[in-house]
């Protein structure tokens, strides 16, 4: 079991950040179990072409999948496919990325094998011939250790935490026949949020907003810092701001949210609930904003910056502008 296989989400006819990862991270485990890093695409017409780049990032062999039927994910199709090319090859690991459609296929294929499955990894190895992972557990308060033994490890990993790099590898494609796959439950249409904006998951600058902001009214205040900072970064916010209606479900950080892991994260009028912490904790940066010095939040911040939210956001953005002007 020496190949390592990862699912590439194809969406707006490309694969995103947290895909190129998990083909990043297929590649590295695949040198070092001493075989070749395999991707698997499946959507409409036109995935093939899409999924050809992943060849750039150390994919040696891209299976895909064609059907209008899959213009949206199908996660029972999905398992069903991956888990036959598992039991047909001689994969030592199946790789998602930990988005909302990984999440969703990855335990359905660990099911489906008999496998357990490792999610959230932040760290990822080979160790006397095994595959050893590290995880969060407990709000983020602990990182298990976790040994797979004999059979694929099934993992679902961390956005922003195994960086693709280019490594260009012979990419062929293998069409599969999906004649007969069909699943219990179907997606028949799917809601998206403002896709202006970066999600959060994919972002590695993000900036989010509390209670601590008072209102919907004062999010340009977040808008306009986010702008300042690029095209990198993105809005985030607290269950509690979700819950309140003031900003959409697709942007809340947290243990009932996302969980993310970019390299700046900024937590503007958070109090720092341990919900809150288990989704942002492993960010590289933390820089924390609140005029209440005893706010939990400070206990993990790198910075901290103790003030009134409405005046320190807009000198903030402006200091952002004038460097990145080069003044």
């Amino acid at each position: 079991m020496s190949d390592v296989l990862a699912y590439a989400e194809i969406r707006e006819g490309a694969a995103g950040r947290p895909s190129q990862e998990a083909v990043a991270l297929a590649r590295r485990l695949a040198d070092e179990l001493g075989g070749e890093a395999h991707a698997v695409a499946l959507g409409p017409e036109g995935t093939a072409a899409a999924a050809a780049p992943l060849a750039g990032l150390g994919a040696d062999r891209i299976f895909v999948g064609e059907s209008d039927d899959l213009a949206l994910c199908q996660p029972d199709v999905a398992a069903k496919v991956v888990a036959c090319l598992v039991e047909a090859g001689s994969y030592g690991a199946v790789i998602f990325a930990a988005t909302a459609q990984g999440k969703d296929v990855a335990p359905r294929v660990g099911a489906r094998l008999g496998r357990g499955v490792a999610s959230d990894v932040i760290d990822c190895r080979l160790e006397g011939g095994e595959i050893v992972v590290r995880r969060p557990m407990y709000a983020g308060k602990a990182i298990a250790t976790l040994r797979f033994g004999e059979g694929p490890a099934v993992m679902t990993i961390r956005a922003n935490v195994f960086p693709p790099a280019e490594q260009a590898a012979a990419g062929e494609i293998s069409t599969l026949d999906l004649v007969g796959i069909e699943g219990r439950v179907r997606t028949v249409a799917a809601e998206q949020g403002d896709r202006d904006r970066l999600d959060v998951s994919e972002a590695t600058i993000i900036v989010s907003g509390g209670r601590g902001m008072q209102g919907p009214e004062n999010w340009p205040l977040l808008e306009g810092l986010v702008d300042a900072l690029g095209d990198e970064a993105a809005l985030g916010a607290s269950r509690a701001v979700v819950d309140a209606g003031w900003r959409p479900h697709g942007e809340q950080v947290g243990q009932t949210g996302k969980t993310v892991s970019p390299n700046l994260y900024f937590a503007v009028g958070i109090s720092g609930a341990i919900q809150h912490l288990a989704g942002m904790r492993t960010a590289k940066i933390i820089v924390a904003i609140n005029r209440d010095a005893d706010a939990p939040i400070f206990g993990v911040a790198d910075y901290g910056l103790v003030g009134d939210v409405f005046e320190v956001l807009p000198a903030l953005t402006e200091a952002v502008r004038e460097v990145r002007r080069g003044g």
